[in-house]
C-alpha cells in the first residue's frame, strides 16, 4: 500500500524538479527522496519522472498520478479540518444521565437552552436513580448524586451535600420521633429501592464513628420525589439530600429528627470521560450544568440558612 508520506514526496519532488530541492523543503536527504519515488515507481510498475542531469518533468503516466495524488492530499486535508472543527465546535450527539429529581428540575431545563447555542448537538437525556454503567451505555456526562467510588472517569465536584432524615408533622403526632439511631427500626421508612441500591442500609455519623441500620418500611420506590410525596403525606420518615426538602422544612411541612446523628454526606458532581480530548460539546454542556446545579443548590440551602455552594 502507497503511505501518505510517499505521496507528498513524489508531488514535491514533481513541483520542484529536484530529489534536492524537495528533500530540502521536506527536511529530507536527496537519497531518501530518489529511494522512495524508486520505490513507489516499483510499486506502480511505470516511470513518474524522467530524470536529467539538469532537470526532472513528469511522465505521462506521472501527471495522471500527479493529478489524483493531489485529490487524495485535498482530502485529507479536508478531513483532518473537519476533525479539528468537530472539535471546537459543539456538534454531534451528547448522552447525558442524572438523577430523577435533579435532572427534572435542573438538567432537562437546561437542555433547550444548550441547543440553543448550540444547534448541531442532539441531546440524549436518560433520567434514573440507578447508577448506569457509564462504558456500557457510552455516557458522556453523568450527574451525580451520591458516595463517589473510585472510577476512571472526570469527577468534577459542584459541593459536598449533607443529607437529613425528616417526617412530616403529622406522622410524628402518631409515632413518637426517633431519639437515638437503633429507634429507626420501628419507624415506617420510606426507603429508595432499584437493583443495586443501598438506601435500605441507612448510615448515620454518631460522634466519631458511623453506625449503619438495615431500616425497613412498607413502601419503597425508584423515584426521590415519589418518596418526598410520600413524606409530606404522613407516610414515614425519609432521608433526602438537604437542599431537595429545604423549602418544605422551611415552611414546617417536614420536620428533621435525628439532628444530632445525621446520615452521611453525598458528593454531587458531573462525571465524564477524560480531560485529555474532551469534546466541546462535553467541555460547553459540563461548564453550563455545573454553573446551573450550583446556583440550584445554593438557592435551595438559603431557605434553611445554608451557605451557597
Amino acid at each position: 500500500m502507497i503511505s501518505l508520506e510517499s505521496i507528498r514526496i513524489f508531488l514535491r519532488s514533481a513541483e520542484t524538479g529536484s530529489f534536492s530541492a524537495a528533500g530540502r523543503s521536506l527536511r529530507l536527504s536527496p537519497s531518501v527522496v530518489s529511494y522512495r519515488i524508486q520505490t513507489l515507481e516499483e510499486h506502480l510498475g511505470c516511470l513518474l519522472l524522467t530524470r536529467t542531469t539538469r532537470r526532472m518533468s513528469l511522465t505521462e503516466a506521472g501527471r495522471i498520478f500527479y493529478d489524483r495524488c493531489l485529490d487524495i492530499t485535498a482530502a485529507v486535508e479536508q478531513a483532518e479540518k473537519s476533525v479539528e472543527t468537530a472539535g471546537a465546535v459543539p456538534r454531534g450527539v451528547l448522552k447525558v444521565t442524572a438523577p430523577l429529581g435533579l435532572g427534572r428540575r435542573v438538567v432537562a431545563p437546561l437542555v433547550p437552552r444548550f441547543r440553543d447555542r448550540h444547534g448541531e448537538t442532539d441531546v440524549r437525556l436518560r433520567l434514573s436513580e440507578h447508577l448506569l454503567d457509564l462504558v456500557q451505555e457510552a455516557v458522556d456526562v453523568a450527574i451525580r448524586l451520591s458516595q463517589m467510588r473510585d472510577s476512571t472517569f472526570t469527577l468534577r465536584k459542584v459541593a459536598e451535600i449533607e443529607r437529613v432524615l425528616c417526617a412530616a408533622p403529622a406522622y410524628l403526632a402518631e409515632h413518637p420521633a426517633p431519639a437515638e439511631p437503633a429507634d429507626l427500626l420501628q419507624h415506617d421508612c420510606l426507603l429508595l429501592r432499584y437493583p443495586g441500591a443501598e438506601q435500605f442500609r441507612w448510615t448515620l455519623v454518631d460522634g466519631q464513628e458511623t453506625v449503619t441500620l438495615p431500616v425497613s418500611g412498607h413502601i419503597d420506590a425508584d423515584d426521590g420525589d415519589t418518596l418526598t410525596a410520600w413524606a409530606l403525606a404522613g407516610e414515614g420518615i425519609v432521608l433526602k439530600p438537604l437542599f431537595e426538602v429545604a423549602a418544605h422544612l422551611a415552611e414546617g411541612r417536614l420536620v428533621p429528627v435525628l439532628e444530632h446523628t445525621p446520615p452521611t454526606s453525598v458528593t454531587l458532581g458531573l462525571l465524564y470521560p477524560s480531560r485529555k480530548m474532551l469534546s466541546a460539546r462535553t467541555k460547553t454542556f459540563v461548564d453550563m450544568t455545573h454553573e446551573a446545579l450550583r446556583q440550584h443548590v445554593s438557592e435551595q440551602l438559603a431557605l434553611v440558612g445554608g451557605r451557597a455552594v
